[in-house]
């Protein structure tokens, strides 16, 4: 992991109608970093994701991605720059009507222009990264796990080689012992082939098993960034609750 700033939020105001979610938040995501974003229901912990991926339009404040204000980037750079991220959404989100393969293709049939058989092979090689063999690849949605799903999803996320990965709630609905797989792949593929991690979660011992540092969102702003360890020294109620309290607790001692 390096110093260097990959992401950079600075004074980011989200509002809709006369709501305000964020009010001058600033949140600076490392180069090669696992970083963590967990915040109370309603806090704009996928809000805040979705201005960064351009999703939304900040109603104040910019994003910058590599130093350059992402307000600035004209429409090439825009192109260019979404090919550098991947996302797994929650849920997975895979088309139903597609196969595993071809659900895998989608990215790289919208940004390349390449021969199909090229883009299959492509689809089953990044299926053998997230831990699925090649007898997934011609299988419907509908026939896998939920654990599987989410093991394509990441394999379609990595279609185009991003320098980051996007993960909102990556083990919602998985049991402690898939969660723990899930984590060890994020891990594994971090490390091979130096990502940028950004989690949104609510699971307490993905937060201690994978990040890095983690931004907690509360009062409209990110409060604090700190590796977990520190973090449970932070003194705030909410962050006392959360890393502190029964669940937080367990995850420490496990």
């Amino acid at each position: 992991m390096s110093a260097e700033p990959i992401i950079e939020v600075k004074g980011l105001r989200s509002q809709f109608g006369t709501h305000v979610v964020h009010e001058d938040l600033d949140m600076t995501v490392r180069r090669g970093e696992v970083h963590g974003i967990v915040g109370g229901s309603g806090s704009g912990k996928s809000v805040l994701v979705n201005t960064i991926l351009g999703l939304r339009k900040p109603d104040a404040g910019e994003i910058y991605f590599d130093g350059q204000a992402m307000s600035e980037m004209s429409a090439r750079d825009r192109a260019v720059l979404e090919r550098r991220w991947g996302v797994l959404f929650q849920g997975s989100a895979l088309f139903s009507s597609l196969s595993v393969r071809e659900n895998i293709m989608a990215p790289l049939r919208e940004h390349i222009d390449m021969p199909v058989s090229l883009m299959a092979e492509i689809a089953d090689l990044k299926l053998g990264m997230s831990g699925l063999g090649p007898e997934a690849a011609t299988k419907m949605p509908s026939e896998l796990s939920g654990g599987m799903k989410k093991r394509v999803g990441i394999a379609r996320a990595l279609a185009l080689d991003p320098d980051v990965l996007f993960l909102d709630e990556p083990t919602a609905g998985l049991d402690p012992v898939g969660a723990s797989k899930f984590d060890e792949m994020i891990n594994e593929l971090r490390e091979t082939l130096g990502l940028t991690v950004i989690m949104i979660t609510h699971d307490v011992d993905s937060l201690y098993a994978i990040c890095d540092r983690i931004s907690v969102i509360a009062e409209k702003k990110v409060i604090v960034t700190a590796p977990i360890e520190e973090l449970v020294e932070f003194d705030h109620p909410w962050v006392q609750d959360y890393f502190a309290g029964p669940r937080g607790r367990a995850a420490r001692s496990g």
